[in-house]
């Protein structure tokens, strides 16, 4: 894949988790009850951010967990026999509490779907927020984020690829196009 456009650098991925931090809050009158859950990969060290501005501009730091959505895809038996499972790990029930998911990209919403199916499996929080750095259109299920970080107008044919420091050593997102074979 050949790289097109670069859309966000380290510093608008900073404005945009920070306005998004300040989003959550209002939208839920402070932290009471908040908990964050990152969608593996991308998704955790986003929540794990957010939960640090979060603590910065409330004094008090939601608790963050990660979620592994691998065995709740629609699409599983495409990716092959063996998934590969990491791991699910929320540092509290979420039983009555406002569960954010968090992630990188919303596309076809199918990702989101199965976290929602993944978070009721633990127990019946009250609300399930979602948040996402980027919201690139073409949803094949009726998904909507609450939090956007930008919205990105996009080809079926391009790729957004977000790229973090914790997993890929710098902050960016790229519009990538997909050669045509």
């Amino acid at each position: 894949m050949q790289e097109k456009a670069q859309i966000m650098d380290r510093e608008q991925i900073r404005r945009a988790l920070t306005r998004i931090a300040h989003e959550i809050i209002e939208r839920n009158k402070g932290t009471d009850n908040l908990m964050l859950l990152g969608i593996k990969t991308r998704g955790v060290p986003l929540a794990q951010r957010l939960a640090g501005l979060i603590e910065r501009f409330e004094g008090r730091r939601p608790p963050v967990g990660m979620l592994d959505i691998s065995l709740y895809r629609d699409d599983l038996t495409d990716i092959g026999d063996q998934p590969i499972l990491n791991q699910t790990s929320v540092p509290e029930p979420v039983v009555g509490k406002t569960v954010v998911l968090v992630d990188d990209v919303l596309y076809t919403g199918r990702t989101a779907r199965a976290a929602l199916d993944a978070v009721i499996d633990l127990g019946r929080p009250q609300l399930i927020q979602l948040a996402v750095l980027v919201d690139r259109g073409h949803r094949e299920v009726p998904i909507r984020a609450d939090y956007v970080g930008k919205n990105v107008p996009t080809s079926r044919q391009e790729v957004i690829a977000v790229m973090l420091e914790e997993t890929d050593g710098q902050d960016r997102v790229v519009i990538k196009e997909r050669k045509n074979l």
